[in-house]
């Protein structure tokens, strides 16, 4: 599964839930998380492992962080061979979660079997579903964080995002995108 949104959608809490609830349920769930690079030192911060404390400490998980070294798309050049590599080792789940910023993150779309954006309620611009790019590429849409005074923003949300994903076309004869 590919996971992409913006910052602050809560990718990072999302996986480590999700994580948890495989690996109960005899999964080996493998995370290979992707944070961007700095233009001028290079350097990555890498803390999503940090975030996801439960989970890094879990026998049947595996996380491992990733610099994007200056690749776009929201992953790094060597991603599609560490899915090749996690699913070779035992992991039946592999997580990948992007970089997550911009419209244009959306290269791991074509490594995974599924494809989600995840969106928090109440983002921004409600005709960001209709763009092109990020919103077309995704097989499912969650609106992450409806709960307590986010439940009606979120309602709504999900209904323009509904209505905006009929207006694009299908990538797949079998599956519709949800929201």
């Amino acid at each position: 599964l590919g996971l992409s949104g913006p910052p602050g959608a809560g990718k990072s809490t999302f996986i480590e839930c999700f994580g948890k609830m495989l690996t109960e349920r005899n999964h080996k769930v493998s995370v290979l998380a992707v944070d961007p690079s700095s233009s001028t030192s290079g350097g990555s911060l890498l803390g999503d492992k940090t975030r996801m404390t439960e989970l890094s400490r879990d026998m049947n998980a595996y996380i491992r962080p990733s610099p994007t070294s200056g690749t776009l798309g929201g992953v790094t050049r060597t991603t599609n061979e560490a899915i090749l590599l996690c699913e070779g080792g035992g992991y039946d789940v592999v997580l990948v979660e992007t970089v997550g910023v911009g419209q244009s993150e959306f290269a791991v779309a074509d490594m995974v079997d599924m494809f989600i954006l995840l969106l928090p309620p109440a983002g921004g611009d409600e005709l960001q579903g209709i763009k092109r790019g990020i919103i077309e590429m995704a097989d499912l849409v969650a609106i992450n964080k409806a709960d307590g005074d986010l439940v009606v923003p979120a309602r709504r949300i999900q209904a323009e995002y509904i209505s905006a994903m009929k207006l694009l076309r299908k990538r797949s004869k079998v599956w519709r995108p949800k929201v």
